[in-house]
């Protein structure tokens, strides 16, 4: 009924434009297959010319020079890995929004983006999808399914980037065809994701903060308590989780629960991190050491043995850093873990 009268109201509009001089409309989804705008078709798509790539944010210029008197005590570039990253092809930009908050807040870091809305129809999403949460930091896409946006078939990767949660990172050429490889913006949209997922993957709720912190001194000073920790994790999430979660019937699901307690700690993580002899599952760059992570579900084959024979340790031996390799297994019967082994790399 909406959309019947929003059609309406823009045939009207077009019938008008000789008394209009210049519309600007913005929102989060475009409904191209709805016929929403079939009464104004004569609309110009702006979002990824690089011209006006800066028209609906502050760039880091504007906060050097027009917030300058109220960011006197602010570490800038802190400021910029937390709030800053949204990319048109142009300057990278701030969400206007995060930037008054934080000002008005006394300049205090937290993640405002998750006060800002609800973010229901993405779990919604989530519970009819097998997507493999890890690989958002690797996706490429192109413009047929940023732009798509039909009602009953709502592409996730599409509806991620419509909202902000994902942002361009590059655009590459092949083909004869763009595409773009999407990113996430920044540390306050990680951490966004990070509290969405792991709601929805676990059904945790008080509980995910001290997982956070049992996991983060694991990680940090004695990987060896890792596994109790994982394994207490897994056996604390409700079997109904798993009845009506559809993707925790997927086999990554429990690589995916790791990844995104890890992720949530602020650490870079690299899915699918790529070595001359093949493809890392996770890599956590820690200040004082590397941790390589390879899983397993259901499958017979030592996780720490691929580790060791495809040597993925190579990549980071002239790091400086100390490396621990760790292998993982799940059994799905079980829905935990069923094998924990590690060693660190000489």
């Amino acid at each position: 009924k909406a959309r019947d009268s929003l059609r309406v109201f823009y045939t009207v509009m077009k019938d008008q434009d000789q008394y209009i001089k210049f519309v600007f409309m913005t929102g989060v989804s475009k409904f191209s297959k709805m016929n929403l705008f079939s009464g104004l078709n004569n609309l110009q798509d702006i979002t990824t010319m690089k011209k006006y790539s800066t028209i609906c944010g502050y760039t880091h210029n504007d906060i050097q020079t027009t917030f300058k008197q109220h960011l006197e005590d602010v570490n800038l570039e802190k400021l910029k890995e937390w709030y800053n990253g949204y990319n048109y092809f142009g300057d990278p930009v701030y969400n206007p929004y995060d930037i008054l908050l934080f000002l008005s807040n006394d300049c205090e870091y937290k993640n405002y983006w998750w006060g800002t809305g609800n973010p229901r129809f993405l779990i919604e999403k989530l519970k009819t999808s097998h997507y493999n949460i890890p690989q958002l930091e690797n996706i490429v896409t192109n413009d047929e399914t940023l732009n798509s946006f039909d009602i009953e078939h709502i592409d996730l990767v599409a509806l991620l980037w419509q909202t902000g949660y994902l942002t361009f990172d590059k655009k590459v050429e092949k083909r004869d065809q763009i595409f773009y490889k999407l990113k996430v913006p920044n540390k306050e949209i990680q951490s966004s994701l990070n509290e969405l997922f792991l709601k929805y993957l676990t059904n945790q709720n008080v509980e995910i903060i001290q997982y956070q912190d049992d996991i983060y001194d694991d990680i940090t000073l004695d990987i060896k308590n890792l596994e109790n920790t994982l394994h207490s994790l897994f056996a604390s999430i409700p079997y109904n989780n798993y009845v009506k979660n559809e993707l925790a019937h997927y086999e990554g699901y429990y690589a995916t629960v790791v990844y995104t307690y890890l992720v949530s700690l602020g650490y870079p993580c690299i899915a699918e991190d790529v070595t001359n002899k093949g493809r890392i599952d996770l890599t956590i760059k820690l200040p004082k050491r590397i941790v390589i992570i390879e899983f397993k579900v259901d499958i017979k084959e030592k996780a720490l043995k691929q580790i060791k024979e495809k040597k993925y340790y190579e990549k980071y031996e002239d790091d400086g850093r100390e490396i621990f390799i760790v292998g993982i297994c799940f059994s799905s019967r079980e829905k935990n873990i069923n094998e924990f082994e590690w060693e660190k790399i000489k």
